[in-house]
C-alpha cells in the first residue's frame, strides 16, 4: 500500500520536531502538524521563558551584593513590559529556528490541528486527510485545571504567566512541585508578595529530604510564606477585582493573582485514540511499550503525553531512540535511569540519581557524604545562604548512587555529574580527581570520609 508520508508527527514540540527532522535527514517523507506554535511547552510557555524570568528575578539580590564588591549601583527599577517584550522576541526567534530546521530537511508542515481518522489516516482541521505508514503522537502536556475547586476559573496557570499584562503586587501559588517553587522564587525576586499553599509536609516531594528541608528554610528566610498541610477550599473575586483564597484552616488570603501549579496532564484528548480502540492510561497518558509503540503497532508516542518522565531532554532522547527503532533496524529502548535534573529556585537545586531515602530501601547499607558551607560569592556580600552538597554511595560496591546540590550553579554541576553516575563510577574516581580551586564544585571531589552511614534504614556512625 502506498502512503502520502512515511511518518506523520502530531505535535511540534521538542520531541516531535526532533523525530521529524532526523527522520527526514534519513530520506524519509515526513510531515509535522502543529496547531499552535512550534517549540512546544518548553520553548513557548515552559523551560525557556521560565529561565529568562529566573535570570530577571535574580538581579534584585545581585544589585545588593554588588555593593560589597565596590559597585555603586544607585536606584534600580524593574519594568515588567520590557521583560515581556524581550521574552517575546527571543521566543519568536527560537520558534523560527525550530520551523527552519524542518524546512531545511524537507519536512511538510501543517499549521493546524491533526487527529486520527484510522490507523493510517490523519484528519486535518482544514478538512484535508493524508495517510502515513507510521504516526507519532508528541502532543505534550497541559496544565492541570483542577476544575473541582470552586472558583478555579479565576486562577491563572503556568502557561499564562508569560503574558500577564502587569506584574501582580501579590500572588498565592497552589502546589509544592518544581513549577510552584520556581515561580514562587521568580515572583519574590521581582518584588511580589508571595505565598505557597501546599497540601504536603514539605515542598518538592520526591526530592532528597535534605534538599527539601534546606530549600524550604532558605525560601522562608527570604520572606516567601510556605503553608504546608493546607489546601484551597475556594477562590472568590472581591469587588475591587482582587481574589480571596479560602484555605482549609479557615484563613483567607487576599491576592492579586492565584497561580495553580499542581502538575500537568497528558495532552491526549480529542485525538481520536479511543475510536481506534486505544485505551488511555492514568491521567490520560498514552500507554506505550519499551520502544514507545502503542497497542496499535504503527502508532507511536513520545514525550509528556506518555507521562513517563515529563522533561524536555527525555522527549528528545525518546525521539532519537524512535529513529533508531523505526529506520535503522536497531530497536532501542529509551533509558530513563539516572536522569540529571534541576530546579531553578533561589538557591538552585541540581540532582541526579537516587535520593538517600530511595537508596536506603534498595541497599542494605549506604554511605552519605555531606557538606554545607557558605559559597564564596555570597559570603563576601554578607549573605547567610549556605550551600549543600551530598553524595550517596553503596557501602559494598562503592558505586556513587546519587548526587545532590543546592546552591549557585547547581544545575550546571548536575549535568556533569550525570556522566560519572551514568557510568556507575565508584567513589574512588571522585577521590582521585583533582579539584578546581577555588570553586564550590571542588567539594564534590574532596569529601573523603562519609558523614554517616545508614544500615537497614538506621543511621549509624561513619
Amino acid at each position: 500500500m502506498s502512503f502520502d508520508f512515511d511518518l506523520f508527527v502530531i505535535g511540534g514540540g521538542s520531541g516531535g520536531v526532533r523525530a521529524g527532522r532526523v527522520s527526514a535527514q534519513l530520506g524519509k517523507k515526513v510531515a509535522v502538524a502543529e496547531e499552535y506554535r512550534f517549540g512546544g511547552t518548553c520553548v513557548i510557555r515552559g523551560c525557556v521563558p521560565k529561565k529568562l524570568f529566573v535570570y530577571a528575578s535574580q538581579f534584585s539580590e545581585k544589585f545588593v551584593d554588588a555593593k560589597a564588591y565596590g559597585w555603586d549601583i544607585g536606584e534600580t527599577r524593574f519594568d515588567w513590559p520590557t521583560l515581556i517584550a524581550n521574552k517575546d522576541r527571543e521566543i519568536a526567534r527560537l520558534e523560527h529556528v525550530y520551523r527552519g530546521g524542518l524546512d531545511k530537511t524537507g519536512v511538510t508542515i501543517f499549521d493546524e490541528r491533526a487527529t486520527l481518522k484510522d490507523r493510517n489516516t490523519v484528519q486535518l482541521a482544514s478538512g484535508k486527510t493524508v495517510t502515513a505508514e507510521h504516526i507519532l503522537i508528541a502532543t505534550g502536556a497541559r496544565a492541570n485545571p483542577h476544575d473541582a475547586l470552586p472558583g478555579s476559573e479565576l486562577a491563572i496557570y503556568s502557561d499564562d504567566i508569560f503574558d500577564l499584562k502587569e506584574l501582580p503586587r501579590s500572588i498565592v501559588i497552589v502546589g509544592g512541585g518544581y513549577i510552584a517553587v520556581e515561580f514562587a522564587n521568580i515572583f519574590h525576586g521581582l518584588g511580589v508578595d508571595t505565598t505557597i499553599v501546599y497540601r504536603g509536609q514539605k515542598i518538592l516531594g520526591g526530592f532528597d529530604q535534605d534538599l527539601r528541608d534546606h530549600l524550604q528554610e532558605e525560601m522562608q528566610s527570604k520572606g516567601i510564606r510556605i503553608l504546608c498541610h493546607t489546601i484551597f477550599k475556594q477562590i472568590t473575586k472581591r469587588g475591587d477585582g482582587r481574589l480571596d483564597a479560602e484555605l482549609s484552616d479557615g484563613n483567607i488570603i487576599c491576592a492579586d493573582q492565584v497561580l495553580m501549579a499542581i502538575g500537568r496532564l497528558p495532552n491526549s484528548g480529542g485525538l481520536g485514540l479511543e475510536a481506534l480502540g486505544l485505551e488511555l492510561g492514568i491521567k490520560g497518558a498514552i500507554p506505550v511499550d519499551a520502544y514507545s509503540r502503542t497497542a496499535i503497532d504503527n502508532i507511536w508516542a513520545i514525550g509528556d503525553v506518555t507521562n513517563r518522565v515529563q522533561l524536555t531532554p527525555v522527549a528528545i532522547h525518546e525521539a532519537m531512540c524512535l529513529v533508531e527503532t523505526l529506520w535503522k533496524n536497531n530497536p532501542t529502548s529509551p533509558d530513563h535511569d539516572v536522569i540529571p535534573t534541576a530546579v531553578f529556585s533561589q538557591p538552585e537545586i541540581g540532582t541526579v540519581g537516587m535520593t538517600e531515602e530511595d537508596a536506603c530501601k534498595a541497599y542494605p547499607e549506604i554511605e552519605v557524604y555531606r557538606a554545607t558551607f557558605r559559597p564564596m560569592k555570597t559570603a563576601f556580600a554578607g549573605r547567610d545562604e549556605r550551600m549543600l552538597m551530598k553524595l550517596i554511595v553503596d557501602a559494598d560496591s562503592k558505586v556513587v548512587l546519587g548526587a545532590h546540590i543546592l546552591g549557585p550553579d547547581a544545575g550546571e554541576m548536575a549535568q556533569l555529574l550525570g556522566i560519572p553516575l551514568k557510568a556507575k563510577l565508584t567513589k574512588e574516581w571522585f577521590d582521585r580527581t583533582m579539584a578546581v580551586h577555588p570553586t564550590a564544585a571542588e567539594e564534590l571531589v574532596t569529601m573523603y570520609s562519609p558523614s554517616y552511614r545508614v544500615r537497614n534504614g538506621e543511621r549509624i556512625a561513619a
